[in-house]
């Protein structure tokens, strides 16, 4: 489907024990209801057409001869539909049964997979009943229908959708350390189907979670994960319809103890992606399905896309990742100030948010090392756009702090450099602004020389993707400590330690700080008041960074993109303005990739680093027409 995305069902049928022809009506009845909502792969429960709880009834042949019947009434009542569907029931073969997943589509068998692993103790006895999986597939006349593919392992390729193809185990075979759908994926199944009967007992669900969301990380896949509900026999279990959708550990969707349908959709295309990245599981050529498919068309999204994806959307989350990104960073800057025996660390600060952040964190790791903050030599150097507020600010936090504080107006030292480059001081040219922001580098390096301190970086992340920074000026230093945490993620580090971090008196500053308009400050202040707003001159930082995570860590095309942004944020910003940005995002990337090229080290944080010595390695003079040209194409 159109950019990759899959829509995927679970169904939780409410049937009626050892009743094959009422629940074969109710299987075929949810895959009309699975097709009518657009869904492409639908999983049912195990032994749906019979009931897991059958016990004994399953060596009747009564049973056996309706559930065939079931799946022939099934088969026929949805010749007509699309919809992949994979139907449990007991299957005899070579006069064995086994316990089977039936894959249908338009009436027609794709292939029959039975159970691997029966589980055999406390509330299971499947061995009783059934036999194992054999060694090898085969292809045999099964229900009325020649050459059936039969026999585990087996994936099934969808020939015009690129990325889709489908594998499927059976409960236990999940909880077993040598899974089908390890082969599966290797075979190159993006997605798993997994037909269950788990029955319920205190804390099982949990496990089952960390199950299914693990494999789905493991294998980098989908999983679609079915589980029996009401109908089965309560004589000694309880069985609560687990239905849960994962996507490479991401938990997509989940419900308990209902009927019906629970749908999302699987990005085949971002499973792709990442395993042509890792290269973790082969060519993926192998399997013996059968290929189906699909009518190709435009996927409605339902699943939740966060406007934010570097940030945690709840409190705890959010505050944990808070907790872990202070202690990586500060950890990384105490390796080097140990290593380098630097007797200080000197640090710009300028009362916006990206300095404070690293002065905190210089900090933090100062603590580590039992020394005073004192080392800290904090230094303002206001000049023509500086304004009382920010000045104000950079003054009291390293005093609050305990910092060495240090002011150096640059003013003068502007002035003189324009006079020998024969600059006019009333054209507010980019000369003007970087000539402060090099000359503010010149003032950190040789205070760090004097010394015999480091330099401590302030740059984030998505300014050195936008290259929103002066090349030997703010983007150089000797420890970029915020080199790879996005602007998003900025604000709220500085807001935790705000709120929760152990300095409470810095709160009042902070908080001030994070009401400060984001700016260089680098053109003259209009009645003392910042005059030169970074976002009205780059784009919103939230459209920004929601790009960079798709562009760098996804590998999406523009179009993809656009979608996401539209689906995630399109309530507050037009299509209009998220393609302007969109547009200003490619072209700065593309042309500022030179000053990536040298970038001081810093740590790697999270998922998405532009480091040219470990995450990203682009040429600088690479072409962004590619990419420009599909994003006209959107407008």
């Amino acid at each position: 489907m159109k950019d990759g995305f899959i829509s995927v069902a679970c169904g939780a049928p409410k049937l009626r024990l050892a009743d094959c022809a009422c629940n074969a009506e109710q299987s075929f009845q949810m895959m009309r209801s699975a097709e009518k909502a657009g869904v492409k792969v639908l999983v049912l429960p195990e032994l749906g057409l019979t009931g897991y709880t059958c016990g004994d009834l399953f060596y009747q042949d009564a049973l056996l001869r309706e559930a065939e019947e079931g799946l022939k009434t099934v088969l026929e009542a949805t010749r007509n539909l699309e919809v992949v569907a994979a139907v449990g029931m007991p299957l005899r073969v070579h006069n064995e049964l086994y316990n089977c997943a039936v894959i249908i589509q338009k009436g027609r068998i794709l292939g029959v997979v039975p159970k691997t692993h029966l589980p055999n103790y406390s509330e299971f006895y499947e061995k009783r009943w059934f036999a194992p999986a054999p060694a090898e597939a085969e292809s045999l006349p099964l229900l009325g229908q020649e050459f059936v593919p039969f026999g585990a392992g087996q994936v099934f390729r969808c020939e015009n959708v690129p990325g889709l193809v489908l594998g499927f185990e059976i409960c236990e075979d999940l909880w077993s350390p040598d899974s089908p759908s390890v082969r599966m994926a290797k075979d190159g199944a993006t997605i798993i189907g997994n037909l269950s009967a788990s029955n319920d007992v205190v804390g099982k669900d949990a496990y089952r979670r960390q199950l299914v969301t693990m494999q789905s990380a493991k294998l980098l896949c989908g999983y679609v994960y079915a589980s029996a509900g009401a109908g089965e026999s309560t004589s000694d279990l309880v069985f609560g319809a687990h239905q849960m959708i994962a996507e490479n550990g991401a938990l997509l969707a989940e419900r308990r103890f209902e009927g019906g349908l629970l749908v999302s959709e699987i990005d085949v295309q971002r499973l792709g992606y990442e395993r042509r990245r890792t290269q973790s599981l082969g060519s993926g050529n192998g399997g013996c399905g059968k290929v189906f498919a699909l009518t190709e068309g435009k996927t409605k999204l339902t699943r939740h896309v966060s406007p934010m994806p570097f940030v945690p959307e709840g409190k705890e989350d959010r505050d944990g990742r808070c907790r872990e990104i202070l202690l990586l960073a500060s950890l990384g800057l105490k390796r080097r100030l140990e290593h380098t025996g630097a007797k200080c660390a000197v640090v710009g600060l300028s009362g916006g948010l990206d300095s404070t952040l690293a002065v905190l964190i210089t900090g933090l790791a100062m603590k580590m090392m039992d020394r005073p903050l004192s080392d800290i030599i904090a230094v303002t150097m206001p000049c023509f756009g500086t304004t009382d507020r920010t000045r104000n600010n950079a003054v009291l936090l390293a005093e609050q702090m305990g910092a060495s504080l240090r002011t150096v107006d640059i003013s003068q030292s502007v002035r003189s450099h324009f006079r020998d480059i024969g600059h006019d001081p009333e054209d507010h040219d980019l000369t003007y602004e970087n000539a402060q922001a090099r000359e503010r580098t010149q003032v950190l390096m040789d205070i760090a020389n004097e010394h015999g301190g480091l330099v401590i970086g302030t740059g984030d992340l998505s300014e050195l993707a936008l290259g929103w920074c002066t090349y030997n000026g703010d983007h150089m230093s000797m420890y970029g400590v915020n080199a790879s945490i996005p602007k998003t993620l900025v604000r709220h580090l500085v807001g935790y330690l705000s709120r929760d971090g152990e300095e409470p008196e810095l709160h009042d500053v902070l908080e001030d700080i994070l009401d400060t308009p984001v700016s260089p400050e680098l053109l003259p202040a209009v009645k003392g008041e910042i005059s030169q707003r970074t976002e009205d001159l780059v784009g919103p930082y939230e459209l920004h960074d929601f790009f960079l995570y798709y562009i760098i860590r996804w590998g999406f095309a523009p179009g993809k993109v656009f979608r996401l942004a539209q689906h995630a944020l399109g309530r507050k910003y037009s299509r209009e303005v998220i393609l302007k940005w969109l547009k200003a995002f490619y072209r700065r990337f593309f042309t500022q990739q030179f000053k990536r090229n040298c970038l001081p080290d810093g740590p790697k944080i999270g998922t998405v680093s532009l480091s040219p010595r470990g995450d990203w390695r682009m040429p600088s003079d690479a072409q962004a027409a590619v990419w420009l040209a599909e994003v006209e194409a959107l407008s």
